[in-house]
């Protein structure tokens, strides 16, 4: 594998990550959000990776060495889980019995979501930033 697709396989893997820790970001704004103009309290929402597909000619040229594929979002789903009810018959959402519907979104879960991507981005910005030092130290032989 050269250097410049250890670097493209990266760039992917920092898109995504960037993407998940930006979800992550709306998933802990709208923790408290009971209504949403869809109806209802705010879901969570969960990034979904996949490897991304090469071009005919990225493809023919893995095949001959490594078949090193970078990582993309598939997509953004919401999650399936019920909405959390918590007794509050002051809060203006509340039905007849004083229950409140709330976000599915566990505060601690989120925050270890969030570092986990953060790890993950800062890992692939080494891997980026070593093969640019790898580069550089081959240009001076």
């Amino acid at each position: 594998m050269d250097l410049f697709t250890t670097m493209k396989i990266s760039a992917s893997a920092l898109k995504a990550q960037r993407v998940r820790m930006n979800t992550i970001s709306s998933n802990l704004a709208n923790i408290e959000t009971t209504r949403t103009p869809d109806g209802g309290p705010y879901r969570k929402r969960e990034v979904v990776f996949q490897t991304s597909r090469q071009e005919f000619a990225d493809t023919l040229d893995s095949s001959m060495r490594d078949a090193a594929q970078g990582v993309k979002v598939s997509h953004i789903q919401a999650s399936d889980q019920p909405p959390r009810m918590v007794y509050n018959p002051s809060h203006p959402d509340a039905d007849d019995k004083g229950m409140v519907a709330m976000p599915n979104i566990n505060l601690v879960e989120e925050v270890a979501d969030m570092m986990s991507a953060s790890r993950a981005y800062e890992a692939n910005v080494t891997v980026v930033k070593s093969a640019k030092r790898m580069a550089l130290k081959a240009l001076e032989i």
